[in-house]
């Protein structure tokens, strides 16, 4: 049966993905199902995005009732749950502001466009150039892509909007050296995701924010992947004591509901009039109910403190497998955002991994990401750890 599926979307699907042969048709919690019954733990959360799992009572809850009342209306009408999660996003990242949009790509862009045009409109600065960081995944808009140094992501797309620089990650004099006058924001991931779950340093962010609070620079954390109570926390950057000048969302904001977020601090907010930005369907009765209630599970699991728990569990259950495979480089990560690196491409173990019933995937070729649901328990480690093993057991070591 999956095989039929799997027919027909080859044959009107546009061909861009390069899915695995499976059809998953339902989810619970840490589960999905595939058409033919078969179970699988997903460690992926369909990456980073169902952070509360699969169909959480309280999200299909609020967007049953939701669903039954308001769907859609538009930005020219006063909507409540916009409303509600305007305020609750202000109050948890102690920002200003808050704007909805439909994904994390949008998301970036519209956080770009705002700090240019403060740069322009307040702080009289011409150039608009944007820093970024190597290794960094932005979006696939062609803004977002121009803020994403990966060859293999922007080819073929040229000429892409100018105004972007690329320097090291964690490197604070690299950074330093690549401002010019020209330099408005420097946007960065605090664990890159796309880029193999790199963790910024704990000095390193601190310094990113008084280069930019001595150089009247914007800064821009980009937590559409590590936001939403992934590293354990809220944001990410509470971790480092450090707050930006606007954050942006998505995935796990809406619990599975599309929705991104920019939020920004007052004094930006001041360079953008009626018209200057917008979006149809952005911040939606439907999808703002569904983050509240997503942002409710949220910070519960964040209260009993479980995801950093069960994070290091995670990691150091993983070390251990990396004592055991000399081919295990480094295990790293922050949170249930945790990464394995191998000395070869993984993604057969991505595949053999699926067969014994377990989503995973490799990102930056040699990676092995994990992302499970934050209500993952530790009997759902074991289990994938002990799959690993098997797996890892079957490849011949140098």
């Amino acid at each position: 049966m999956n095989e039929n599926w799997i027919e027909l979307e080859k044959k009107y699907h546009l061909q861009i993905y390069r899915r695995l042969p499976v059809v998953l048709v339902k989810g619970r919690g840490i589960e999905v199902y595939d058409i033919e019954g078969k179970k699988y733990y997903d460690f992926l959360a369909g990456i980073g995005v169902n952070n509360v799992g699969h169909c959480h009572p309280k999200v299909v809850e609020a967007i049953k009732k939701q669903a039954e009342t308001l769907i859609h209306t538009s930005n020219i009408y006063y909507t409540i749950p916009q409303i509600k999660l305007a305020k609750k996003l202000v109050e948890l990242s102690g920002l200003d502001r808050a704007f909805f949009c439909n994904s994390g790509a949008e998301a970036n862009e519209g956080a770009i466009k705002f700090a240019r045009k403060y740069a322009s409109k307040i702080l009289g600065k011409d150039g608009g150039e944007i820093i970024s960081m190597y290794n960094a995944f932005h979006g696939r808009t062609l803004t977002t892509l121009a803020a994403t140094p990966k060859p293999k992501y922007q080819e073929g797309f040229h000429p892409l909007p100018q105004g972007f620089k690329y320097v090291p990650f964690n490197d604070l004099e690299a950074l330093k050296e690549s401002i010019s006058n020209k330099t408005c924001a420097i946007i960065v991931e605090p664990v890159q995701g796309e880029g193999g779950i790199n963790v910024a340093d704990k000095d390193y962010l601190k310094g990113v924010r008084d280069l930019c609070d001595d150089k009247n620079i914007v800064l821009i954390f980009d937590e559409v992947q590590c936001g939403m109570g992934r590293t354990g926390k809220m944001f990410a950057y509470e971790h480092y004591g450090v707050k930006p000048d606007i954050v942006t969302l998505a995935k796990a904001l809406g619990g599975g509901v599309p929705i991104g977020a920019v939020i920004l601090k007052e004094e930006i907010s001041k360079a953008l009039n009626y018209g200057d930005h917008g979006t149809t369907f952005g911040g939606n009765p439907l999808a703002c109910s569904a983050a509240l209630a997503s942002i409710e599970v949220i910070e519960k699991l964040i209260k009993d403190n479980k995801v950093i728990e069960k994070g290091d569990y995670f990691i150091q259950k993983l070390k251990k497998l990396k004592e055991k495979y000399d081919f295990i480089k480094e295990v790293r990560g922050l949170g249930l955002m945790i990464g394995t690196e191998l000395e070869f491409n993984g993604s057969e173990i991505v595949k053999k991994m699926l067969e014994k019933g377990f989503l995973i995937n490799c990102t930056s070729d040699v990676v092995l990401r994990f992302l499970p649901p934050l209500i993952v328990e530790k009997e759902h480690i074991d289990s994938l750890i002990d799959a690993l093993d098997d797996v890892f057991s079957k490849i011949e070591q140098k």
